[in-house]
């Protein structure tokens, strides 16, 4: 992996917030809702968004390219999925879709799949404003080249009803060790739903937690706009984050600083390393590092390692590791690499 793509970056408050991530759906009004555009429809989609490479880059500063139907693997797919790039569905069943990525990963568009277009920008840390910024101005581009499906009552018109309004699923992907260990994860997750968030798995609706890793998002998307909601997100997300740091100092510093050189003694010595070990010990460490009681580990080192070690991006670098046990040692061997 390059060394420039965003999770190796550094971000605002990565001491809980390991990324955000902002999405909008789009459909455009010359056109039917995706489920039932016809393959000349579609190419013609592709097309006309293809023409505007240039200008869609030079617009957020970012190098995009366009990758026809077909031409990512789905391996490939599968790995972007473990990044948060694509959803795992799109992974599994959008072979006939067409989509932008920028070189660093930052900038996703997906193309004629669920919505004609479905546009995602991913920053580390609480960079809420740096992501909508980004976003923005790709939507504007392309809302001068293809006029949006907007109704003045119900706003951007989606596939899905879900998403009718501004079309923005915003979310915060945090850590919660402590919260997790003093079981107020529940508490919260019921608080913020009260309030149109949904607190979720480390990989949105319906998977589970990894790591300590929680997806906070908004639910509501009409009757608000985007700004209100990104305002929304923010307001709960450093009030989570308040309440994290409060159940942080109830846990005993000792006991936080033993975990994470546990965790870290387990990713430099060990010689298979299955997923679920290494992510309750990549856990310990980041917390450990959080709170300054490892300082010669950074939170970059962490975030890229969380990146790069899930099994489809293995098996993507690594096709000969065809197996469970295959990946565990190469995993393991890749961790100590980069942690020696």
């Amino acid at each position: 992996m390059s060394q420039s793509k965003w999770y190796n970056q550094a971000g605002a408050h990565n001491d809980m917030v390991v990324s955000t991530r902002i999405r909008l759906a789009r459909n455009f009004s010359d056109y039917l809702f995706s489920s039932r555009l016809t393959e000349k429809e579609q190419e013609e989609i592709y097309t006309i968004i293809r023409s505007q490479l240039p200008a869609l880059s030079a617009a957020i500063e970012k190098d995009l390219g366009f990758y026809a139907p077909d031409a990512v693997s789905i391996e490939a797919k599968r790995a972007m999925a473990e990044r948060h790039l694509i959803g795992r569905e799109f992974a599994e069943s959008g072979h006939n879709r067409a989509m932008l990525l920028s070189e660093d990963e930052s900038v996703c568009a997906l193309l004629c799949d669920t919505d004609h277009l479905r546009l995602q920008v991913l920053s580390a840390g609480l960079e809420l404003e740096k992501a909508y910024d980004i976003i923005n101005r790709f939507d504007d581009m392309i809302g001068s080249q293809l006029a949006y499906a907007f109704d003045k009552t119900m706003g951007f018109l989606t596939e899905s009803p879900t998403d009718l309004g501004t079309g923005m699923k915003a979310s915060v992907l945090l850590h919660l060790p402590a919260m997790e260990a003093t079981k107020e994860i529940n508490t919260l997750a019921k608080a913020v739903s009260k309030i149109g968030l949904t607190l979720q798995g480390t990989f949105g609706e319906g998977s589970t937690v990894s790591g300590s890793l929680y997806q906070l998002s908004n639910r509501i998307t009409m009757g608000i706009d985007e700004q209100s909601a990104l305002e929304n997100l923010r307001c709960v997300t450093e009030q989570v984050m308040l309440q994290e740091n409060q159940a942080r100092q109830n846990l005993s510093s000792l006991q936080i600083e033993d975990a994470a050189y546990r965790g870290l003694g387990l990713l430099q010595n060990a010689r298979t390393l299955t997923l679920k070990e290494f992510s309750n010990a990549l856990s310990h460490l980041r917390l450990g590092v959080s709170m300054g009681l490892v300082p010669h580990v950074s939170i970059e080192t962490i975030n890229q390692l969380n990146a790069q070690m899930h099994p489809a991006t293995l098996l993507l670098q690594h096709p000969d590791a065809d197996s469970t046990e295959k990946r565990d040692v190469i995993r393991a061997t890749k961790v100590r690499e980069q942690l020696s």
